[in-house]
């Protein structure tokens, strides 16, 4: 079994955990796209939260802290959670939409000389858009 296989079947068993996990309780109803997608942005939020004041070095650090790594994690865990449930609502496969992004962004901003094009985006705009 490939590495990417095995990947997509742990994504999958935890889509399938997450989608019992909410079944069990009857909250399908609420998990609409809009209620998902603002869902996902409030963890993203926390996340960021975390980070706020840091300065770069101090962010770059911030898995040193056991407490703070601990608080990291479950905001990762939350944002991945509530995408891989907004992805199932809505049919799409995350890994597939993920690798067609990638090789758009490839083709967007090609590697020319063993460097990237400066023109295409600066060192702060590394967001696959």
């Amino acid at each position: 079994m490939t590495e990417h296989h095995a990947s997509a079947q742990n994504l999958d068993a935890l889509r399938r955990r997450l989608a019992d996990f909410a079944a069990a309780r009857h909250w399908q109803p609420f998990h609409t796209p809009k209620n998902l997608a603002a869902a996902l942005s409030v963890e993203a939020s926390e996340l960021l939260e975390i980070f706020q004041w840091l300065t770069p070095e101090e962010s770059a650090r911030v898995m040193a802290d056991a407490g703070t790594a601990e608080r990291v994690k479950d905001e990762v865990a939350d944002v991945l959670a509530y995408l891989l449930q907004f992805c199932d609502v809505l049919g799409v496969d995350v890994l597939a939409a993920l690798s067609a992004k990638i090789e758009r962004n490839e083709r967007r901003f090609p590697v020319v000389g063993g460097r990237s094009n400066i023109r295409q985006g600066s060192p702060d705009r590394h967001s696959p858009e």
